[in-house]
């Protein structure tokens, strides 16, 4: 069932970030949950074949020796998928020489002897003779969710035997998964005539010389192969089973290993499905829930208002262009409140507000950003903002997933509250007013903020926690209520010159095979065109055939270049592109500014993303990529856009964590980095390092910081692996710093279960010690590459502080609009540009006290791309 997942699922659909591939897990998982959800089973058990052969393998070395070889991919998901039966609480059983189909024969045998209605769900079809009046088999029809039911009389229907006679009619008609031959010329009707009209297989055998016709010397001359089939498709129904009947009772799941093992596959969806079969028990080391506190609603703002902190607030509102916040929850010291922001008096809502935006006020919130979003639509800037218990959430387990307020809840208080879509957005129902229900979240805030503050301190990020994610809400709060300022008519030019040069690749495309019109976005047609019409080399295999992926169709073209093969890569960039104008233009609000949303909690090593619309998808090197900033300009009031950025910060990073003395030097001299690598690793004077040269030191030395092996880096640099190995021998013999810093890192995380930044910002990785390899070696790769990531995020967040805290203490007007990879845009006012790019280079400069000198480059311009440098 698990392998019919696999193809059932695109397997490069489903893979978590670190590129762990997880479609057999995933639809396996589902069908099972689908299963219990729908027949409520009380004893549960899933049987699995173990490696290396069994007793019938031993009779018969070719028994199932035709089946494809095993995808890659898929053998590493079988340990998974026990992770996630053991997280269900559901029996996982296998016993060496047997195949999991005799498990299923002999546990369907004690079931229904203990008078159990019993239910085989099973893809092999020689589980058919299991069926009786109390064991019906599902069997898959398609994929794992259509699965037909096979009673007794479904069986009688299909083949015309009974289901204890299905096993002789295979033995006849032969099975091909099993790699089984059958009789040459006797089918399935043929098979059951037989079995009719003698009785059984061993009157057909004994009778063989009196069947008639062709199929009967047909038979005659396979009698041998007959009795082996029968005796190799037996069942066996009396093993000596590892788990009794009664050990199987399905007594349900443990809701704290759901959410580890759906947090380390990154499953969201599917955590919302399987945490229902939680048992009540499951959550028994986790705090109790809180009880019922009462939530006031009169006199709550003289009440709230004289509260000097800290508190715990919700806000209940609809965030976005038309933000209404109509109730608000506090809560402190156990008591809580619950405003109407919709029903105050005058007086009432100014002694609200100036409470709101008294910085003294200590306030703890979950998804902060969006109650400031909400309550600045009321005229209301919230201020004294101390903690957030989604980015406290966040900092405990970066590479957990699902970090609204009920996901956050659930996983550490084991508390469910109704409904809820997150980021201050919950549908409490109405069975109490909207007042009440925020209060009583403000209390569950309040207790949940007690825990991961703690945690928190326990796992040393107090610091970053409180002096850089903290306050820099904040700022990420202001820079998305300003926007930036978006010149439609660029943007729509720019869209009309990329459909042209879709429609231009797409003609030059059908011309080169002819003029026919194929479409370019099915990949049925392409593989028709591609592998049986030009008959160009086969891509990786998947379910409906050959790959036609852009990584694929890029080899492709690179090993066996064709007219086709580069329109087609042509017009997929075009397209590529088209969608993000499409998207950017769609974006722009009412005040031609376009409005994106920063988030600290998705990238797990501690970057910000951005989205709706996310501007960190705009090609950064290409021309296009420089027209669609074109269209980013100054806006009305201001006099210009500044733009400063990092000068090859990871590799400065490495150096300085590496404290390798080559890199180091290279940085203080103000070299040209990869001219000085490329020198040193070839043994050339800098001056004669050949740009082929330098671009592959390039692509070595920051493939280091993420893992790179020699085969990656032979693939990147189109080269043989000999070379890559080569290649990167020469550099560690050079710069053996960077030799001991890599190895050292992943050794230090694999003993502290973490690694660290240089401020601080830990990322648990427990596939470190995994027993799968594939887990382990990814693991490794991460361990690499956090630090250095992790670290660049924490320096340019620094500088965002920096930059927003100068700008205000100077009183200048000019303002911070967006932070995209190491790079700072400012809408600079009029009159102030010398002061603003000092503040830049100050702040950027200042943001870190590394061995290595930080190079800030700063430009100017009317549009993104002309302040660009």
């Amino acid at each position: 069932m698990a392998f019919r997942a696999f193809f059932g699922l695109p397997v490069e659909n489903f893979a978590t970030s670190t590129g762990v591939p997880t479609n057999a897990v995933y639809g396996f998982t589902t069908m099972l949950a689908t299963l219990m959800r729908e027949h409520h089973p009380t004893h549960v058990a899933v049987a699995f074949d173990l490696p290396g052969g069994t007793f019938r393998t031993e009779r018969l070395e070719s028994y199932k020796g035709g089946r494809a070889e095993t995808p890659p991919e898929f053998e590493p998901q079988v340990p998974l998928i026990r992770e996630v039966l053991d997280a269900l609480g559901v029996a996982a059983v296998d016993k060496e020489r047997y195949e999991a189909d005799d498990l299923l024969a002999t546990y369907a045998r004690l079931g229904r002897e203990a008078g159990m209605r019993v239910l085989v769900v099973s893809g092999d079809r020689d589980t058919i003779q299991l069926v009786t009046d109390d064991v019906t088999l599902l069997y898959p029809r398609k994929g794992v969710s259509d699965l037909v039911h096979f009673t007794p009389e479904a069986v009688d229907e299909k083949y015309g035997v009974q289901p204890s006679q299905y096993p002789e009619l295979a033995a006849l008609v032969g099975e091909t998964s099993d790699n089984l031959p059958g009789v040459p010329g006797v089918g399935p009707k043929t098979a059951a005539k037989w079995i009719g009209v003698y009785g059984s297989l061993e009157e057909i055998l004994d009778s063989a010389d009196d069947v008639p016709g062709k199929a009967g010397q047909s038979l005659r001359d396979h009698l041998d192969q007959v009795r082996l089939n029968r005796e190799l498709n037996h069942l066996i129904t009396d093993l000596e089973v590892p788990l009794t009947v009664d050990q199987l009772e399905y007594g349900g799941a443990d809701a704290a290993a759901i959410h580890q093992v759906c947090d380390a596959l990154q499953f969201r969806t599917l955590r919302d499905r399987l945490l229902p079969f939680a048992n009540e028990d499951s959550t028994a080391d986790a705090p109790d829930a809180p009880e019922e506190v009462e939530v006031v609603l009169e006199g709550a703002v003289a009440a709230v208002t004289s509260l000097p902190g800290p508190v715990a607030l919700h806000v209940d509102g609809r965030i976005g262009a038309d933000a209404d916040a109509w109730a608000l929850g506090v809560c402190a010291d156990g008591q809580a409140w619950g405003i109407d922001l919709s029903s105050l008096d005058a007086a009432d809502e100014a002694a609200l507000r100036a409470w709101l935006e008294d910085p003294a006020v200590e306030k703890v919130l979950h998804a902060a950003k969006d109650a400031w979003h909400a309550l600045i639509s009321r005229g209301i800037d919230l201020q004294g903002v101390t903690g957030d218990t989604q980015i406290g959430a966040f900092l405990v387990n970066a590479d957990q997933r699902g970090f609204d307020l009920e996901a956050v809840l659930q996983r550490y208080l084991g508390i469910t509250i109704s409904g809820g879509s997150g980021g201050g957005e919950l549908d409490l129902g109405l069975d109490a007013p909207a007042a009440q229900a925020a209060g009583a979240t403000a209390a569950h805030v309040a207790r949940l903020a007690a825990e991961l503050d703690a945690e928190v301190d326990r796992r040393g990020m107090a610091q970053l926690y409180r002096e850089v994610e903290i306050p820099l809400i904040a700022v990420l709060a202001r820079m998305e209520h300003a926007g930036i300022a978006v010149d439609r008519e660029h943007l729509g030019s720019l869209a009309d010159a990329t459909r042209s040069r879709a429609d231009q690749a797409a003609a030059m495309a059908h011309d080169a095979i002819g003029g026919d019109e194929v479409n370019l976005g099915s990949p049925k047609q392409l593989q028709e065109v591609l592998f049986e019409r030009l008959g160009m080399p086969k891509t990786k295999k998947i379910k409906t055939g050959y790959s036609t992926d852009a990584s694929s169709l890029a080899d492709l073209q690179a090993k066996s270049p064709h007219p086709f093969l580069e329109a087609l890569l042509a017009h997929r960039d075009a397209a590529k592109l088209g969608q993000i104008i499409e998207t950017l233009a769609q974006s722009i609000r009412d005040d031609s500014r376009i409005h994106t949303t920063f988030s600290q909690v998705v990238a797990s090593t501690g970057r910000l993303s951005s989205k709706d619309p996310n501007l960190q998808n705009i090609p950064i090197r290409t021309e296009e990529g420089h027209r669609i900033r074109e269209a980013f300009v100054v806006g009305e009031g201001f006099d210009t856009l500044l733009t400063a950025d990092y000068s090859q910060i990871e590799m400065r990073i490495m150096a300085h964590l590496s404290k390798d003395d080559g890199l180091i030097e290279a940085f203080r001299a103000g070299e040209d980095l990869h001219r000085f690598v490329g020198a040193r690793v070839f043994g050339v004077e800098p001056e004669d390092v050949s740009p082929e040269m330098r671009s592959k030191v390039k692509a070595m030395s920051y493939g280091l910081a993420y893992g790179l092996s020699s085969f990656g880096l032979a693939r990147q640099l189109s080269v043989p692996v000999g070379e890559a190995q080569a290649l990167m021998d020469d550099y560690f013999a050079r710069f053996g710093g960077v030799r001991e810093y890599l190895r050292s890192v992943v050794e230090k995380a694999r003993q502290d279960g973490y690694t660290e930044t240089i401020l601080g910002r830990r990322r648990y990785i427990p596939d470190l010690t995994s027993t799968n390899r594939q887990r382990r070696d990814i693991a490794e790769r991460v361990a690499l590459n956090a630090p250095i990531q992790g670290s660049a995020a924490d320096l340019i967040k620094k500088a965002m502080l920096g930059v927003d805290a100068a700008l205000r203490d100077q009183g200048l007007a000019s303002r911070q609009l967006l932070q995209v990879h190491d790079e700072l845009v400012v809408e600079v006012a009029p009159g102030e540009e010398q002061a603003v790019e000092s503040i830049l280079t100050d702040q950027m400069h200042g943001a870190g006290d590394l061995s290595v000198p930080l190079d800030v480059h700063v430009g100017r311009g009317s549009n993104w791309r002309t302040a660009g440098h």
